[in-house]
């Protein structure tokens, strides 16, 4: 998997984000044509390069196309009036998924715990209780 985090790395080709997203570079490129906001810088030979900013743009458009089920001129209006919202609503949800699964794992953790362990952890703390007591 590939290292979005990576503070050295300036631009990012198409292929690269078309892998970090899941997205074809087909489909990339229309977003390019359909919304004004995402046009990523052209090198020589008209070679993409995406910046962070540009990451995240495509990160909400995602958002917006898959989990919010907009339409492409729904994502362009909404990207046109308020962009900031829809970029913080997106990283909301991104935040709440990552606590989900945190407390998922914990509970699976707990899970895997057996009656006599339960058991002996009590009787641990009973123990611990009346030497303290």
């Amino acid at each position: 998997m590939l290292n979005t985090t990576n503070d050295l790395k300036l631009y990012y080709s198409i292929g690269e984000v078309s892998k970090m997203y899941g997205i074809t570079e087909t489909t990339l490129r229309y977003w390019e044509r359909e919304i004004p906001q995402l046009k990523p810088k052209k090198a020589g030979r008209n070679i993409r390069q995406y910046t962070k900013e540009d990451l995240e743009l495509v990160k909400l458009i995602q958002h917006l196309l898959k989990e919010r089920g907009m339409t492409l001129e729904g994502v362009r209006k909404r990207l046109s009036k308020n962009k900031e919202a829809a970029s913080k609503n997106a990283e909301v949800i991104d935040r709440l998924r990552a606590i989900r699964k945190r407390l998922v794992e914990m509970r699976d953790a707990l899970d895997a715990f057996t009656y006599q362990q339960v058991d002996e952890l009590k009787e641990n703390i009973a123990a611990a209780e009346s030497t303290l007591g």
